[in-house]
């Protein structure tokens, strides 16, 4: 069953529950629209959209962060409305000359809020016909962002609508009101993906968990390099500082980092701070080689050392980088990695699961995400020698000496080739996790855990929309890896608990949209869940109604 209207094209935007709910209330009055990646908060956005075009007239003002999520939103809205005026503003596809000519002719105008607060700003038009402005990614709305500019511009039109998008809102009420201050929204509609009106409409996700070994050549890297650690912790200690701690984690660095830079920054100058200050600096360096050998590989540690030491022999190198390089266990790793061509357990695991994948399903779309640009090339490199694999590099903008990065327009061909199956496995960077609109993929491999809970549901989000998903998670033993996947999954089920407690603060301040039935809190979520998916599929057998890009979730038992 789809969306009927005069002004969005037939069969394109499938109808949900919680999509009609969240869009009467955005047509009631000004609202913020917090939804997860790939639970539709761009469908919603075309029907305020065609609604409020069709009851109030006017112009529509859509507003996204960067030229690819304008150009793929541009792109959306002229593929499912049945109206043909609609622009695209971006710095680069359109000239300033033709903006206000174009301003004039078109009813929609999708566009990056820096060319339109400048326009504003130059006179070239005013927001007077605007009948609606969109923010996506709405949570951007802080400080001297381009979108508090626009927004308090447009508060002068009486009666103008407001709309907003996000799935990351912050995990503070004040933070979300700040943003709705900013933008002028009077609601907030909150939907997770445990909610009993959303559930339904919610595909299974298989998440397999792949335990790989350290290989014996990356523990006799990994050894030396612990033993660095311990004699830099040992040093740091002897100045006065970490003396409580035992066991000194990443964490205890980057705090203890903090506060020698806040006093250092207050005039505070003596020996024992200057000596902590670069001995924090070479613990982190060596701690980032060990995580390297144990989950990563040796190739990506050999890259780490040649980099390194290239920096040490330049100008304005850091004490850290060539005290690094002098320690007597350093330069012990350095002469093993340098001297074994072994990789880490995960390159073959990869292989076999990309391999296996395309078995089952000949035109699956695959994405490997990695943290570290070495390793997306190592795996890129090895994927394109198995038979069938069309792999391609998905990295960010920013060029790392002879790493360049990808511009916004390649990006986008690649996304688009991806999608027309040129290329079938992304081994992506974090740049694949957020933003972009990137197809529904039959697969995600995770490299790498991450501790972030908000990481982990948007790269996990990329599969399951249009039919159940599979997720392949590789961890290796007794490393950081197994740290980092319990943590991400804890902080994951205490965040849909923070979503409530949210929603029951913000009641008190603001009007909040409620999902139908019990709440994934109160509720038994199991049994909630199972009923409501159950309801569905009889449904969907008996009437043969065709779904189209669902979401993926967590099964209950991996929590």
């Amino acid at each position: 069953m789809f969306v009927e209207s005069p002004l969005i094209c037939k069969d394109v935007i499938e109808e949900r529950e919680y999509q009609a709910a969240i869009a009467r209330s955005s047509l009631k009055r000004s609202t913020l629209v917090v939804l997860p990646t790939g639970m539709g908060k761009t469908a919603i956005a075309m029907r305020v959209i065609a609604e409020v075009l069709r009851t109030r007239g006017g112009k529509i003002l859509f507003l996204a962060p960067t030229k690819p999520l304008v150009e793929q939103h541009t792109a959306s809205l002229r593929g499912a409305l049945s109206i043909d005026r609609i622009a695209m503003f971006t710095g680069e596809a359109t000239p300033p000359d033709e903006r206000e000519l174009l301003w004039r002719e078109n009813q929609i105008i999708c566009s990056t809020p820096q060319v339109i607060k400048n326009d504003i700003r130059a006179g070239k038009f005013t927001l007077d016909e605007v009948s609606l402005i969109v923010f996506d990614e709405a949570h951007r709305a802080v400080g001297d962002y381009a979108y508090v500019d626009i927004a308090a511009a447009y508060k002068e039109r009486r009666g103008g609508l407001v709309m907003g998008t996000t799935a990351s809102p912050g995990s503070s009420s004040e933070k979300i009101l700040e943003v709705c201050g900013n933008l002028g929204f009077e609601a907030v509609e909150i939907r997770t993906e445990y909610d009993p009106d959303v559930v339904k409409y919610v595909q299974d996700i298989a998440i397999e968990l792949l335990r790989v070994d350290v290989t014996a050549e990356g523990k006799e890297v990994a050894g030396p390099l612990r033993k660095a650690f311990e004699e830099c912790i040992a040093d740091i200690k002897s100045h006065g500082f970490l003396k409580e701690e035992e066991m000194v984690t990443r964490r205890d660095l980057l705090t203890l980092g903090d506060q020698i830079h806040a006093r250092l920054q207050g005039n505070e100058k003596n020996f024992h701070l200057y000596r902590a200050a670069t001995g924090v600096a070479l613990a982190m360096k060596i701690d980032h080689a060990v995580e390297l050998a144990e989950t990563q590989g040796l190739e990506s540690v050999r890259n780490y050392f040649e980099r390194a030491e290239k920096n040490a022999g330049s100008e304005g190198a850091s004490r850290a980088d060539r005290q690094m390089l002098k320690n007597r266990w350093v330069k012990e790793a350095m002469a093993k990695a340098l001297g074994t061509q072994v990789e880490h357990t995960k390159i073959a695991r990869i292989l076999w699961v990309v391999r296996d994948q395309l078995m089952r399903k000949q035109d699956s779309r695959i994405i490997v995400f990695t943290h570290y640009r070495d390793t997306s090339e190592i795996i890129t490199r090895e994927l394109s020698t198995v038979p069938g694999v069309k792999p391609v590099r998905f990295v960010g903008q920013a060029t790392k000496g002879a790493d360049k990065g990808l511009k916004q327009k390649e990006q986008v061909e690649i996304i688009e080739k991806f999608s027309k199956g040129e290329f079938n496995v992304l081994v992506a960077t974090s740049v694949a996790e957020e933003g972009l609109d990137i197809p529904s993929t039959d697969l995600v491999v995770f490299y790498e855990p991450v501790p972030s809970e908000i990481r982990t549901i948007q790269r996990r989000g990329r599969t399951g929309r249009r039919r159940p998903g599979r997720v392949v998670v590789l961890v290796t033993k007794d490393t950081r890896d197994e740290i980092y996947y319990y943590s991400a999954r804890r902080k994951e089920k205490r965040m849909h608990q923070e979503l409530e407690r949210l929603r029951r603060e913000l009641k008190q301040k603001i009007f909040v949209g409620e999902p139908s039935g019990e709440t994934f809190v109160t509720a038994r979520p199991e049994k909630v869940m199972e009923h409501l998916r159950q309801e569905a599929r009889e449904k969907v057998e008996s009437a043969e109604v065709r779904r189209v890009d669902r979401k993926g979730q967590t099964k209950l038992s991996e929590f």
